[in-house]
């Protein structure tokens, strides 16, 4: 078993390296996206002479983007910048190294509490947060049962936006041919802040990073996550949608004629997204990010679950997107501040050894 585990080193860090470039390649746009659409994200890359995108994003002097992203932009890149995408992906590390197979929704509202600061959340995260804060008391804290019932958490108007979302990658990386599990450790940490679709969006990606080692294609793997969400939710009928549309055209165009109307930061317009890329640039790591990323709507969530899955299924990361990082992460999770992608890594792998033999 440990050496199956330590097999999947070359995946955990092509993982981790994608999740943190397609990260860091979306986050400048992602408040242009939101202000401007899509118009206005292709607007922005014609004028700085990268469309179609094909690296780090060209930082122009006086733009939203230059303002908001510079430290993410070509040329000035030294670290990935501290962004609630890693922040969440760290968090779930930490959180089963802490409980394994035992995690339940109780624990993840802890560390939350513990380590999340509140002013670094949004959506249904900052709505389940607030509740969190004026229910809570001292002895939950520290490790007694909650006052109240957690439901309420999840009581909230953003419950089916990305955020459980862009928070299941590493439940998949660790359980390797164990879609079921991978998507139930999901669904407890989803459940805090969101129901619905938010819940279902999770359990698929989740489903689908525990998938992809265990096939040898993206469309097997694509069904079998698929199977572990229901048959008549939205989010299925998304990933069926998507995954029609290929290379085409006006593929994007399609994407967005369905999902008219819903928050660029809504689950089921960005999932279809994350299904899109990885069903059409299949191999192609560089392709497969920058399509997502110039698709619009959350463009640095895209780009992060694009990139992460996309190593996870093989495709190599190349250097161009490595280097200017240096392996430093930035977090805004307290006690963490930076920390590096060889100590993720390996801290990945542990939990991934450990679980794995427990629930044999």
């Amino acid at each position: 078993m440990i050496k199956a585990i330590f097999a999947e080193l070359p995946r955990i860090r092509a993982a981790w390296q994608g999740r943190i470039s397609g990260c860091i390649l979306g986050k400048p746009l992602e408040v242009l996206s939101f202000r401007e659409g899509r118009e206005g994200l292709t607007r922005y890359l014609e004028g700085a002479g990268a469309l179609p995108l094909r690296g780090y994003v060209p930082a122009v002097e006086g733009t939203i983007v230059e303002q908001l992203g510079k430290n993410c932009c070509a040329g000035h890149i030294d670290r990935a910048e501290p962004d609630d995408d890693i922040d969440y992906t760290l968090l779930a590390l930490l959180l089963l190294e802490r409980h394994g197979n035992t995690l339940s929704t109780e624990d993840v509202a802890r560390a939350w509490l513990n380590h999340l600061p509140g002013g670094r959340t949004w959506t249904a995260e900052r709505a389940a947060y607030r509740t969190l804060l004026n229910r809570m008391d001292d002895e939950f804290v520290n490790g007694a049962a909650p006052g109240f019932d957690l439901a309420e958490c999840s009581d909230n108007d953003y419950k089916e936006w990305i955020g459980a979302q862009i928070r299941a990658d590493l439940y998949g990386w660790v359980c390797p041919g164990r879609p079921e599990l991978a998507a139930d450790l999901a669904i407890r940490d989803a459940a805090l802040s969101h129901r619905g679709e938010g819940i279902n969006g999770a359990a698929f990606i989740a489903a689908l990073g525990a998938a992809i080692p265990a096939t040898t294609d993206m469309d097997e793997a694509l069904d079998i996550a698929l199977h572990c969400i229901p048959a008549s939710s939205a989010a299925a009928e998304a990933v069926v949608f998507a995954s029609k549309l290929g290379n085409t055209s006006d593929a994007v165009d399609q994407l967005h004629r369905r999902f008219d109307g819903l928050s660029p930061v809504h689950t089921l317009n960005n999932l279809a997204v994350v299904v899109w890329a990885l069903h059409t640039f299949r191999g192609d790591f560089t392709a497969a990010i920058c399509n997502a990323v110039m698709a619009g709507w959350d463009t640095d969530c895209n780009g992060a679950t694009v990139g992460g899955l996309m190593g996870l299924a093989g495709a190599p990361v190349d250097e161009q997107w490595t280097r200017p990082w240096h392996g430093r992460i930035g977090t805004n999770l307290a006690g963490v501040g930076e920390t590096t992608i060889e100590d993720v890594i390996a801290r990945t792998l542990a939990v991934a050894e450990r679980l794995i033999p427990a629930l044999d």
